[in-house]
């Protein structure tokens, strides 16, 4: 390469600004190693630096492994060589206020992760003074992730609904497994299983020396959730659908499948959005296949379409349904109750979940609450961390509990 410098004879600390950039990396949620940096190093150090574009190739030829991290290293890298827009990003990211809902959603994926690594610049360590130990009561006191628990998703900041976001992972829901009509051999079967019976006798010229016992075979059943996103469910939506994703990918529980879909005027199914593993990736796919978002809400018509185009194929095995709104139907409320009925008849639970039971002197006033109320089996607050723990506590009982 002409006119190529080696890494020792360039101005400045090359070196230490490829670790810096790595450490970004790293923060931004790339997983890298000591060797991968090493080797960035030597490389650059071979085939010098002359030009950005070549610079850029090299650290990703060296620092990226996986195909889902080349959009973070793009985004690292643009703001790490200052990129015009960086400063404006910064300033958004260290004033929350400054900061408008619709910025957010324009921003590409994983940018707002590559801007926060940029921006977090370690703090040197504070001298320790020695002072007395103070024994207190603390019986009554709150830490701070009990008191993040039981906050109020709309009350959060945007650094608390980021912790809220990494606290929904470790949550679960523990779905009963439905009883099939297909029978499993069991020494402590209910039943006679007649066809082992015989076979065992035709090797004994005819003779029954013992009868063979079956029980009824269990299976992991379906989920499906159904998502409000309309205006009065803007900010409980977007902490939902992250709390949606960790179930999609998670590999422990206890459902077969995970079907979502989302409805404000319209139904969009996102299920296949909520696969991807990155979550920046993920959420941008549904923003960009729900045209609906922040809008009115039509809770009939989206039932009767999903009752039309995916009931059958996806409830026809006993699945269970979530259905996340606040019920606030601006629609026919006739219309409604027969599609609220319908779909109960065709699930094998239809669990309810409401921000609004965070107050409370809740009580069914609205038409569109007190419609939907009879037709399902449980109804749950999504307000916070706690709340949605103790959904996972209600599913994980066979028993039908009124709503």
């Amino acid at each position: 390469m002409t006119g190529a410098r080696r890494l020792e004879e360039t101005e400045g600390r090359l070196a230490e600004n490829i670790v810096h950039f790595a450490r970004a990396l790293r923060k931004a949620g790339v997983k890298l190693g000591t060797a991968q940096v090493e080797d960035a190093v030597r490389a650059v150090e071979a085939a010098g630096f002359s030009r950005k574009q070549d610079f850029y190739f090299i650290l990703r030829a060296t620092l990226i492994n996986r195909a889902a991290d080349l959009q973070i290293f793009h985004q690292v890298f643009a703001m790490f060589w200052r990129d015009p827009e960086f400063l404006e990003h910064l300033i958004h990211l260290l004033s929350p206020a400054l900061r408008r809902e619709e910025e957010e959603q324009k921003r590409k994926p994983a940018e707002r992760r590559a801007t926060e690594a940029l921006a977090d610049t370690p703090t040197p360590p504070r001298p320790v003074k020695e002072r007395q130990e103070i024994e207190i009561e603390a019986q009554f006191s709150w830490s701070a992730s009990e008191t993040l628990r039981a906050m109020d998703f709309e009350q959060m900041s945007a650094a608390e609904l980021a912790e809220a976001t990494r606290a929904l992972r470790a949550l679960r829901l523990p779905l009963p497994p439905i009883r099939s009509r297909r029978l499993v051999a069991a020494p402590q079967g209910r039943f006679p299983d007649l066809r082992a019976t015989l076979r065992a006798s035709m090797r004994r010229g005819g003779e029954i020396e013992q009868l063979a016992l079956c029980k009824p075979r269990t299976r992991a059943p379906d989920l499906v959730a159904l998502c409000d996103i309309s205006g009065s469910m803007s900010v409980y939506s977007r902490i939902l659908l992250h709390f949606l994703h960790n179930l999609a990918l998670a590999r422990d529980g206890n459902w077969r499948h995970l079907h979502a879909f989302t409805f404000g005027t319209r139904l969009t199914n996102i299920t296949r959005a909520l696969h991807r593993k990155d979550p920046d990736l993920a959420l941008d796919a549904v923003s960009r296949e729900a045209q609906d978002w922040q809008g009115g809400t039509r809770i009939g018509d989206a039932l009767e379409r999903f009752n039309k185009d995916w009931s059958r194929r996806l409830l026809g095995q006993g699945a269970v349904v979530l259905l996340i709104t606040d019920g606030l139907e601006r629609g026919d409320l006739d219309h409604l109750r027969q599609q609220a009925d319908r779909l109960s008849l065709s699930c094998k639970r239809l669990i309810w979940l409401n921000p609004l039971l965070r107050y409370d002197a809740f009580a069914p006033v609205a038409g569109g609450i007190r419609t939907l109320l009879p037709y399902t089996d449980s109804l749950h607050a999504c307000h916070s961390l706690d709340s949605l723990a103790d959904i996972g506590r209600v599913l994980s009982s066979a028993v039908r509990h009124p709503a």
